[in-house]
């Protein structure tokens, strides 16, 4: 199952929300094969590192965000993602608007029925709440996604529910 976070720019909070799957998910020696990437909507940062405070923030809790480089969401995204994760309301909106017809991707906000605040504009605590909340959620649908998983193969969007509480 290949599962995209998307946030405006794949600048702050999408980057650290992959690299933290990434690692939980490699940590939990779980047999289901996902993989986890992160884009924008936007090219401002493409190419670009990670906000230095998000790296900060990711290497103050043992994830290293240092090789991740922007970049912009595309039109094969839709097509070859199972799930793509919205980190706020109007990234979903902007998602939803941009996905072609043959895109098979299901699209959620990435805390269920919440937002991750965009932790830009301020300080070093909305960098901290946002780690609060991407390690929470990572968890939980690591572990969502482990308890659908019955068989060494792929897992398909079929076999799991998510935040909505929806079949995928």
């Amino acid at each position: 199952m290949k599962i995209l976070i998307v946030d405006a720019g794949n600048y702050c909070r999408s980057p650290v929300a992959e690299c933290v799957l990434r690692k939980l998910y490699k940590l939990s020696q779980s047999a289901a094969a996902l993989s986890f990437s992160s884009a924008g909507l936007k090219d401002k940062h493409a190419g670009d590192g990670a906000d230095p405070r998000s790296i900060a923030a990711c290497n103050a809790r043992g994830y290293d965000l240092t090789a991740h480089r922007c970049r912009e969401i595309t039109a094969d995204d839709f097509r070859d993602c199972d799930l793509i994760l919205a980190m706020d309301r109007d990234n979903l909106v902007q998602l939803k608007e941009r996905q072609p017809v043959n895109g098979r991707a299901q699209l959620e906000l990435f805390l269920g029925d919440a937002e991750v605040p965009d932790p830009y504009y301020g300080g070093d605590d909305g960098f901290a709440t946002m780690m609060n909340q991407i390690e929470a959620r990572a968890r939980s649908l690591l572990a969502t996604l482990k308890s659908h998983s019955t068989t060494d193969q792929d897992l398909k969007s079929s076999d799991c529910v998510l935040s909505s509480g929806r079949k995928s």
